[in-house]
């Protein structure tokens, strides 16, 4: 069945399902997305090209706990008008690779703990996001153990408040550019 109306927790603790098509999905309405794949820990891939985020703020936690998830298509995203991205990618544990190379986070507010626990991450090019408008980078990083470097030098952290924790527990991270 073609899923023509998603909301918030749509898919929210859906421990056993293991693919999803979102394909036919074309709502412009949507403005939420937060939790929306949370602990879904069966799922090992997701494709959500095709899938309208034009219009989504609150995409808080959305793919947090899928921790067998190993490979996500976020190649037709539109994060233009998000602001709330904590936790986006919490916990998902197998993932060893995201490409977020078409992410516009110009109008984001909330980082915290955006990759916290994504602990089979190797690389991670966030050369393209915008941070002017971030407040809060706690435990963005904490715990991702492989990544074993980071450039964060175009990072504009002028209104962080809090960067607690933020590389905690990164244990192979050799380099570090926060020029």
């Amino acid at each position: 069945n073609t899923v023509t109306s998603i909301e918030v927790f749509t898919f929210y603790n859906c421990i056993s399902l293991k693919s999803v098509d979102v394909s036919g999905s074309s709502n412009t309405k949507l403005t939420k997305t937060g939790f929306m794949f949370s602990n879904c820990s069966s799922l090992t891939t997701l494709d959500l090209r095709g899938f309208n985020t034009l219009n989504v703020t609150y995409m808080r936690c959305m793919f947090a706990g899928c921790t067998q998830l190993a490979s996500i298509n976020l190649s037709t995203f539109d994060t233009s008008k998000a602001t709330d991205m904590n936790g986006m990618f919490y916990n998902c544990q197998s993932l060893d690779s995201l490409d977020l190379s078409n992410f516009n986070t110009v109008n984001v507010t909330d980082m915290n703990s955006m990759f916290a626990g994504c602990r089979s991450l190797t690389s991670l090019d966030l050369s393209g996001f915008k941070t002017a408008k971030v407040t809060d980078m706690k435990r963005m990083f904490e715990s991702c153990l492989l990544l074993d470097s980071l450039n964060l030098s175009s990072f504009d952290t002028s209104k962080v408040t809090n960067m607690e924790f933020m590389f905690a527990n990164c244990q192979y991270l050799t380099f570090l550019d926060l020029s």
